[in-house]
């Protein structure tokens, strides 16, 4: 029981390392879905995987993690939402309206990209997202951590403790022995 329990938390510690590194090292980035606006395509609590794309290649269709420009009726972080519509905008360059796939209409903001690459959505994981939300908070971090060198300590405790009590145990028998000779 104890060996396998061992080897699950390893397991999940690779799964979830590999889950961290293997896409960055691919050069792909990774955000959490923290609201239900792509609710039935990126649920709440998924990983998208994203992978910088030419805005020239974008289309009508696309999911996009992005910054809303400023003054956006929206919480200051990024949101992933699907290009609705692609035109130009006063200065002639590509201008672009989202919209999440649970909401009614698209987002009542028009937005430029001034870099020449755009994240875009490759893959995701469900639900997966909340295990590094979790990891955002202090006490299960230091549960994390902390769990395990408890029970290293309680291990290496134990194995002193019984190597004591065998120790004073070939004493009393070698005491016991010298006396009785």
């Amino acid at each position: 029981m104890r060996a396998t329990l061992t080897a699950l938390l390893t397991l999940l510690t690779l799964a979830l390392a590999a889950l961290m590194l293997v896409p960055a090292a691919l050069g792909y980035h990774r955000y959490v879905i923290v609201s239900g606006s792509m609710t039935g395509t990126y649920d709440q609590g998924s990983i998208v995987y994203d992978k910088p794309v030419p805005v020239a290649s974008l289309k009508v269709g696309d999911p996009i993690t992005y910054a809303p420009p400023t003054g956006a009726q929206t919480v200051h972080r990024l949101v992933t939402h699907r290009i609705a519509w692609i035109g130009k905008d006063r200065s002639g360059a590509p201008a672009f309206r989202t919209k999440g796939d649970a909401n009614p209409s698209v987002d009542p903001w028009r937005f430029v990209l001034n870099q020449p690459t755009q994240d875009k959505v490759a893959f995701s994981i469900p639900y997966a997202g909340y295990v590094f939300a979790a990891l955002g908070l202090q006490w299960v971090r230091m549960l994390l951590l902390g769990l395990p060198a408890l029970l290293l300590a309680a291990a290496i405790l134990r194995g002193v403790w019984r190597r004591a009590g065998e120790e004073a145990a070939r004493r009393e028998a070698a005491a016991a022995a010298a006396a009785g000779a």
